[in-house]
């Protein structure tokens, strides 16, 4: 009884050793981080690219570009009770 106990403690299972599970935690914990950090290039390229246009209208005055806001006729002032 006692030889039977000690076969069973010995078991060859691949995931009764502890590397083999630390080693699939690991492997996920990289495949989870691939495809995070490639979402987050991503994201950065896109913010890159809005603030180069926000730049490039930041250097170039547009004729809108007068501080009113569109379609107001600018000879008519509004009267006391406008907002």
């Amino acid at each position: 009884m006692i030889d039977l106990a000690a076969a069973a403690a010995k078991s060859v299972s691949a995931w009764d050793q502890p590397g083999t599970l630390a080693f699939l935690v690991i492997f996920g914990m990289g495949v989870i981080l691939y495809f995070v950090f490639r979402s987050m290039a991503r994201h950065l390229r896109k913010v890159n690219e809005a603030a180069r246009i926000e730049a490039t209208r930041a250097e170039t005055p547009d004729s809108n570009d007068t501080g009113e806001l569109p379609g107001r006729d600018q000879g008519v002032q509004a009267g006391p009770g406008a907002r």
